[in-house]
């Protein structure tokens, strides 16, 4: 799993005209399934996104994180943070999983975020022409993938 995760004032994810979801003051987590990738990077993910300090306290210094700022969280799946670039100019996404892996995979991961922050997370809609505004706060933009662990 590949996740680019923002530190937002605040994220909507827009369906054909229509807010499907809304976030104010946390992450934007913008995430990305291969076939390789299981039930247990789910939950090491969801424990570093939750864990992540980022969030200033009374001295301006990045050292709080999403339950002590009381932040929210929207995840919006994108296939494209898997594209091979190597060849070419036209990004592959042979690396990316398919619907059947990733859409039961998004689900339980988007289940295992809320219980682990205890609030409800928003999400966008899998595989839709989603229109995704946010206010990058900071900015702070955090990469993490599973496969790099250690």
């Amino acid at each position: 799993m590949r996740a680019v995760i923002q530190r937002v004032s605040h994220a909507s994810v827009t369906i054909e005209g229509i807010v499907k979801s809304s976030i104010q003051n946390g992450f934007l987590v913008l995430l990305g399934i291969e076939d390789a990738d299981n039930e247990e990077d789910a939950a090491w993910l969801c424990r570093k996104i939750a864990g992540l300090r980022v969030f200033n306290d009374e001295q301006g210094v990045m050292n709080r994180c999403l339950a002590d700022v009381d932040g929210n969280v929207l995840v919006v799946s994108q296939f494209t943070l898997m594209a091979s670039y190597k060849k070419g100019n036209r990004p592959s996404y042979l690396r990316a999983a398919g619907h059947d892996h990733a859409i039961p995979l998004y689900e339980h991961f988007v289940r295992l975020l809320s219980q682990t922050i205890g609030k409800t997370v928003g999400t966008g809609e899998f595989g839709a022409d989603m229109k995704v505004e946010l206010l990058n706060d900071g900015p702070v933009t955090i990469c993490m993938d599973t496969k790099n662990k250690e």
